[in-house]
């Protein structure tokens, strides 16, 4: 059969081990098991080297093999004819079958035994049935029009919010994926922050997570999607991640007031970048309690989704910015008898407290201590997208870093709080701040 490896790509996730052969120069054969057979595109794979063994010994200096592959829901096998070419020990297919690695290793109990030294990389010269190709499984058959009807969805959202809660609501009506969160990139910082989410017991809008930390930093870090069908203790989000990065100073305590919400011991994960171009904007995650949830299709799925959320961010923002009209300007009220709301911003990374109790920090932070400034001197409480993208004092990085999606980030850490501040979107590029409660702001170093 024609050597496209997209046919048969459901042998490759690593569900049945595959079995390949090779042969020393002196004609003497070796056959082996290798965790996995990753497919790289529609003429190659890599095959993991974890051990220097004598299949690598003989690729090194006679660089054909043959793999033997199986569909392990069909039954379908297959002989590859493989042709070695070079070994990749860092980047992003490295990384990606590190990943996977670790959830094979974890089902199989071989986790101290198994560690990626390198991603061999074969072109395959041909792909031989044996015993017949199954039909495929009838579950797999279906997602294009699926994607089809999600796309058209995310094209006519008119706001970011709207955007990014058409996605999740799909996600799970559509596609059956109950756990799912949008983040978004902080080139700057090095990581990323969490500004929708659905199916957990609290959002985690505004938590973080540094660039090369679990199965999400590491796609965000490299750009490439990253699917796991196994429990993977170190590419998982329980407190033991978060107390590791704490430890190996890749976050601060501040971000553990913010929870991350995902599943402490997640089955099955997947991590797809956002790109626009060379941008990567974000990341849409996915996740299950069960194990061999996603498969090829599904991360198919979500790439495509994941374009159609970058063009739509990109568009947003733009609109966003093109209206610089002065609006209706509203005066300051006046709350009765209401407690002053202490607001207290450390001005070293722009923390936020209200009432002594951690809000956001970062650029958001920044955004609400300028707009309670501006409130406060001038009675002001609306505003528009262009002026704070003009104001130095923000200091937002660039167009790119997405001022639209830190706003949406930072009016729901405020509706989180109980309303005494709020901001609401009143047009195109425009939103304004209600306060329910006198305010005293306090800056410190």
């Amino acid at each position: 059969m024609s050597c496209d490896l997209f046919a048969i790509r459901e042998c490759l996730d690593g569900g049945v081990p595959a079995v390949v052969a090779t042969c020393a120069p002196d004609g003497t054969p070796n056959i082996t098991y290798v965790s996995q057979v990753h497919l790289v595109d529609a003429g190659h794979v890599a095959l993991s080297f974890q051990f220097f063994n004598k299949t690598r010994q003989n690729v090194l200096v006679n660089p054909q093999a043959v793999a033997y592959v199986i569909n392990p829901e069909s039954g379908a096998r297959y002989r590859l004819h493989l042709h070695y070419l070079r070994t990749e020990s860092e980047g992003p297919l490295f990384e990606s079958m590190k990943a996977r690695l670790a959830g094979i290793a974890s089902h199989s109990g071989m986790s101290e035994v198994f560690r990626l030294r390198g991603s061999d990389v074969y072109r395959v010269e041909a792909i031989e049935p044996v015993g017949g190709a199954p039909a495929r499984p009838e579950r797999y058959k279906r997602l294009l029009p699926r994607v089809r009807e999600t796309g058209e969805r995310l094209a006519r959202a008119d706001t970011m919010a709207a955007l990014f809660e058409t996605l999740l609501e799909a996600l799970g009506t559509r596609f059956d994926i109950r756990h799912a969160m949008v983040l978004l990139c902080d080139r700057e910082r090095s990581r990323l922050f969490l500004v929708a989410s659905r199916g957990y017991a609290t959002s985690g809008v505004g938590s973080e997570i540094p660039y090369g930390a679990g199965v999400i930093g590491v796609a965000a870090q490299q750009r490439v999607p990253i699917r796991i069908n196994y429990s993977a203790a170190e590419y998982a989000y329980g407190r033991a991640v978060r107390d590791s990065a704490l430890a190996r100073g890749l976050a601060d305590p501040l971000e553990t007031a913010i929870p991350f919400p995902g599943l402490a011991e997640p089955g099955s994960q997947m991590a797809v970048p956002i790109l626009l171009g060379e941008d990567a904007l974000g990341l849409v995650y996915v996740e299950s309690e069960d194990e061999g949830r996603f498969n090829h299709d599904d991360e198919d799925a979500l790439v495509c989704l994941a374009g159609t959320l970058g063009w739509a961010i990109r568009a947003l923002e733009d609109d966003a910015e093109t209206d610089d009209a002065p609006g209706a300007q509203s005066s300051r009220p006046e709350p009765d008898g209401a407690p002053p709301l202490l607001v207290r911003r450390y001005a070293r990374d722009n923390s936020v407290f209200l009432d002594e109790d951690y809000l956001i920090k970062g650029v958001a932070g920044a955004i609400l201590w300028r707009l309670l400034q501006t409130y406060t001197r001038e009675g002001r409480v609306d505003f528009s997208n262009r002026e704070l993208r003009r104001d130095p004092a923000i200091g937002l990085p660039d167009v790119t870093d997405n001022l639209e999606a830190r706003l949406i980030l930072l009016a729901k850490r405020l509706a989180e709080r109980g309303g005494a501040l709020r901001l609401e979107k009143t047009g195109r590029g425009r939103l304004r701040l209600h306060v329910g409660r006198p305010v005293v702001l306090c800056e410190s170093p």
